[in-house]
């Protein structure tokens, strides 16, 4: 357990971040009740990850006493440069966001750096522009332990089909080329069908049909995103290979991100594993690093007090890279990589009421 002392500074950063969107005028806004107000855009609603974020938003703003203003760009950056507008026009004194073009949100930031206002992304790194922080896990991580699982569970021979995200986000490139790099260097007896689905579970879903049915001997899936479980849970069943992982009819399949069904899913071996990505932490930390901004502190790389690691990208970019650790069935070591077991009561999936 975090000191009280310890929490109340995290509480009091998280608290600027909210309270500052809801603002207006030119003295720090603040409610009725005096506390900021921040503005936090959501990306979307439409999956199981986003939604548990958006679910602990308001909780830590409660926690932490803050007003929270909020919108919803619908992965759709013309919306979120619309609602960054919003957010200005309220006065607010920061802003979270987790932009998922990250290459088009690049003259959103600088009209809000103009207009002082600092940001922290949330889950994506903007390609250019700079914000104050970056709140993210390493997402070449993700690839390269879904690569060292199916690596060792395929003994290093075989077909596996990854269904990438999105190509424009960072997220995806980074998922897509640590696993292909991981695959090359380490297993180059495996034969990756690489298919673009720009997070979409319907394409995905279409895209492991086709490569299955052209390639029957495929024996593993990487879904960068949870977005495609429902779907390729649907193909296996209609291929009859959703069976048990000692059948030797079994697709073992790797996820990321860490939501209830897919802990639910590797236990009863539907999938075989995901990396838990931080829902809960997204939040956190996205509200504790908006206050510090607007409280004017200042950041160094290096570990900090939460098991993570400030890494700068680049010249005046950081990045707190938060654990996020690889989830199976038996809690073992793959390709050198430790793993949690899927009902370990630590991972966020298992917490939520």
């Amino acid at each position: 357990m975090r000191p009280r002392t310890a929490l109340c500074a995290v509480v009091s950063a998280t608290s600027a971040l909210l309270l500052i969107s809801a603002c207006s005028g030119g003295s720090a806004s603040t409610s009725a009740g005096g506390a900021p107000l921040v503005g936090v855009d959501y990306p979307r609603s439409d999956t199981d990850f986003w939604n548990s974020y958006i679910k602990y938003t308001p909780e830590y703003a409660k926690e932490f006493d803050v007003s929270l203003k909020t919108t919803n760009s619908q992965n759709d950056v013309a919306k979120l440069t619309a609602n960054a507008q919003t957010f200005i026009s309220q006065g607010v004194k920061g802003v979270a966001m987790a932009p998922q073009d990250t290459a088009a949100i690049a003259p959103t930031l600088a009209q809000l750096a103009a207009k002082k206002i600092p940001v922290v992304t949330v889950d994506t790194r903007p390609d250019s522009g700079k914000v104050f922080m970056v709140v993210r896990a390493d997402n070449r991580a993700y690839g390269e332990k879904a690569c060292q699982y199916l690596g060792t569970k395929l003994g290093g021979k075989g077909k596996v089909v990854m269904l990438e995200g999105g190509l424009d986000s960072i997220n995806g490139r980074d998922r897509t080329e640590a696993f292909n790099d991981c695959v090359k260097k380490n297993y180059p007896g495996i034969k990756v069908f690489g298919e673009a689905t720009n997070w979409d579970g319907a394409v995905a879903a279409q895209k492991l049909q086709t490569d299955l049915t052209a390639n029957p001997d495929i024996k593993g899936v990487y879904m960068q995103s949870s977005f495609a479980l429902a779907g390729t849970l649907q193909v296996l069943k209609q291929k009859g290979l959703l069976v048990e992982p000692s059948d030797k009819k079994h697709v073992f399949v790797v996820s990321n991100d860490g939501i209830p069904e897919e802990l639910k899913s590797i236990g009863e071996g539907k999938i075989d594993a995901t990396v838990s990505q931080p829902a809960d932490l997204y939040a956190k930390y996205a509200l504790y690093y908006v206050k510090a901004a607007i409280d004017g502190k200042t950041f160094k790389p290096g570990k900090t007090d939460h098991d993570s690691t400030i890494v700068q990208v680049r010249d005046g970019l950081l990045e707190d890279q938060l654990a996020a650790p690889l989830v199976t069935a038996d809690g073992g070591i793959y390709g050198g990589v430790p793993s949690l077991k899927s009902d370990d009561k630590s991972l966020w999936g298992n917490n939520l009421s």
